[in-house]
């Protein structure tokens, strides 16, 4: 259990929720991480139950049916259910795609999506990126073409999260090709808009209870009205949005990497060599405190970070050097931890095996370590 007594940047009705979110995930999502992990997908009742419980996007206005909270109880559902194993898409849905809505869209497009999104019976997804393009976005070839009341859409995606469950995908297309980023627009096409296909739920190394798919549009006709705020602004309202992103994903990388670290104390705790516990021996201890000594800089850091954003001073680069640390942290944590079980580390059955494989992706989604050094870079 993540220890939180100690941190200021919660009051006691952010504990209270987390304590509701503990149990939830107790009874909701634990006893089926294996089957989610096993069929690349978290099912629809989850999220039904979770819309339910009040786990999905909190932060959206009460006139849409949310519950109007601040961005710190998104992070506290971030972190119980990354420290919980699980890769379910509500995270996007909730600390990235609701924002995009509630901010950029239209009223009609706010009461006509939120509402589902929040209950569970809507699910999202955000189309960025292609086969032939990651981190640059000026770059997508993705095609909407003004045919008369209608955009006509063409193109593929890849490595979309939450794309086989999507009930709604925020397609980042280009709209007028001489303009460069500002020829890139945000369209919203619903799954069932002909021309729309899934490809295969891809085989990854990890996360594996995260559906993530190929997605194509092949001549899909959407109303000019499902343009997601102004035609030509989508790449704008992309790198508006990345602080809140790259915090969320800092903060499931904080929440992971504690994770493994307790994996590893309470294995080499009970597990014995030579015949004393494993915990025993000088270089087990050593390794442990260096990782908690991080694990105590990185908690610090994520406190100030949210504190940060919920009054709006989070900037693009504080938020990349977020996402650049933790995650960085994150794979060092866990490839330790799991170097502190021995072979049993390399087993399936053992959680740490799962919190490894997970890692490995998380410096490279929501833009690559490198990339973050280039964001970071500009600020100096």
């Amino acid at each position: 259990m993540l220890e939180t007594a100690d941190r200021t940047v919660f009051t006691e009705d952010h504990e209270m929720f987390r304590n509701e979110v503990r149990k939830f995930f107790a009874r909701e999502l634990l006893p089926h991480l294996d089957k989610h992990e096993q069929e690349g997908i978290v099912g629809r009742e989850f999220w039904l139950a979770a819309g339910k419980a009040g786990l999905l996007c909190p932060t959206v206005k009460p006139e849409f049916g949310g519950l109007g909270l601040d961005f710190r109880y998104n992070a506290v559902i971030g972190e119980e259910l990354t420290y919980a194993g699980s890769a379910a898409g509500i995270l996007l849905q909730s600390d990235i795609v609701a924002e995009y809505i509630e901010l950029y869209g239209s009223e009609e497009q706010k009461h006509k999506y939120l509402p589902g999104m929040i209950t569970g019976e809507v699910i999202t997804a955000i189309a960025m990126t292609e086969p032939g393009t990651g981190s640059d976005l000026q770059s997508i070839q993705t095609t909407a073409k003004i045919d008369g009341g209608e955009y006509v859409i063409n193109g593929s995606k890849t490595y979309i999260t939450n794309g086989q469950n999507a009930d709604l995908i925020l397609v980042v297309a280009r709209t007028d090709a001489s303009a460069g980023a500002k020829g890139i627009s945000i369209l919203l096409v619903d799954a069932d808009t002909p021309g729309f296909e899934r490809g295969r739920n891809l085989d990854k190394v990890g996360q594996h209870s995260a559906d993530t798919s190929e997605l194509f549009f092949n001549d899909v006709r959407v109303p000019r009205s499902n343009c997601l705020g102004e035609e030509g602004k989508g790449f704008i309202y992309l790198m508006s949005q990345l602080p809140q992103e790259r915090l969320s994903i800092a903060i499931s990388a904080q929440a992971a990497a504690q994770r493994a670290f307790d994996e590893a104390v309470g294995y080499t705790k009970e597990r014995k060599a030579f015949g004393q516990p494993v915990f025993e021996f000088q270089n087990t201890k050593f390794t442990l405190a260096g990782m908690k000594a991080e694990l105590q800089i990185g908690w610090a850091h994520i406190d100030w970070a949210l504190e940060r954003h919920i009054r709006g001073a989070l900037t693009t680069a504080e938020a990349s050097a977020a996402k650049l640390w933790h995650t960085e942290l994150q794979g060092r944590i866990c490839d330790a931890a799991l170097q502190l079980h021995g072979g049993a580390g390399y087993m399936n059955e053992y959680p740490i095996a799962r919190f490894w494989r997970d890692a490995r992706v998380t410096r490279i989604f929501g833009g690559t370590s490198e990339i973050m050094k280039e964001v970071i870079s500009r600020s100096i």
